[in-house]
């Protein structure tokens, strides 16, 4: 590919940034996708940051994997299935800016989706007694990384499995037509109510066995290549350092920070992928 050395400097801090999303501030990663697209012609972009993604992968569930609520992800995955299906059937007629108008818009409406059911939640928050919060020495979800680890958030209710589906679909979906189910899924998770530990554990195996999937169809799409695995390859390298920044700031960002900066970086993808 005849890349500047200006455009793989770009490359290669959206790997680095890949890195930082997948062990500190999941959606993050969107910014990558954008860069990607901006130095790559937007089809071909995909094929190539999906191998670097699966890299990053592999990191985080090295980092995270006794987090995991594997409830969760098992109600997921039938819907994510049929998601990634219906993305490669749009894929083989969709141009580009087709595909950056639909992701878009789908981030920006689940941003707002998420932003005011937390709203609605804090201010329930602010209406309950006080008695309500965790006493000293008790397990207040952090450690578990979900707000229930028998059941898990959201757990079996008929509204809980409709969103699950929903955003399933969703985020299978978006995450085969252009990498972008991260930020789908991290506003389900945050919408069912997980902490840092549990969020970053969910979603690292989620998207290593979603991405992991992807790839036989990417093959065959003409997406991944010869080519782009040459690129990968020099690459991948600055996925590393990024991961060990992103897990050295983890601990240092409090919940709701964590939350506005997954929400803030949704917003921020899906306004890219619009007014490009």
């Amino acid at each position: 590919m005849d890349i500047s050395w200006w455009g793989f400097a770009a490359l290669a801090a959206a790997a680095a940034l890949v890195g930082f999303s997948k062990t500190a501030v999941s959606g993050a990663n969107t910014v990558s996708l954008a860069v990607f697209a901006a130095v790559l012609p937007a089809r071909e972009s995909t094929g190539v940051l999906l191998p670097i993604l699966i890299v990053g992968d592999v990191v985080a569930v090295l980092t995270y994997r006794r987090h995991a609520h594997w409830p969760t992800l098992w109600r997921l995955f039938p819907a994510v299935a049929a998601g990634v299906g219906a993305g490669t059937v749009f894929l083989l007629w969709a141009d580009d800016a087709a595909v950056r108008t639909s992701i878009g818009a789908i981030l920006l409406l689940m941003a707002g989706v998420t932003i005011w059911r937390r709203r609605g939640g804090a201010d329930r928050a602010d209406s309950e007694d006080s008695a309500k919060e965790p006493r000293e020495g008790e397990e207040t979800g952090e450690e578990t990384g979900a707000v229930s680890e028998k059941s898990g958030p959201g757990a079996s209710s008929p509204a809980g499995r409709v969103t699950a589906r929903s955003y399933g679909v969703l985020g299978g979906f978006t995450t085969m037509v252009a990498n972008a189910g991260g930020p789908v899924m991290s506003l389900y998770l945050l919408s069912a109510g997980f902490r840092k530990l549990g969020f970053l554990g969910t979603s690292a195996w989620f998207f290593l066995i979603v991405n992991t999937s992807k790839l036989p169809f990417s093959v065959g799409l003409g997406l991944v290549d010869g080519r782009s695995l040459l690129l990968d390859a020099a690459l991948v390298l600055f996925v590393f350092p990024g991961a060990l920044i992103g897990k050295a700031c983890v601990d240092r960002i409090d919940q709701r920070l964590f939350e506005r900066l997954v929400i803030g970086a949704t917003v921020l993808g899906g306004l890219q992928l619009l007014l490009r």
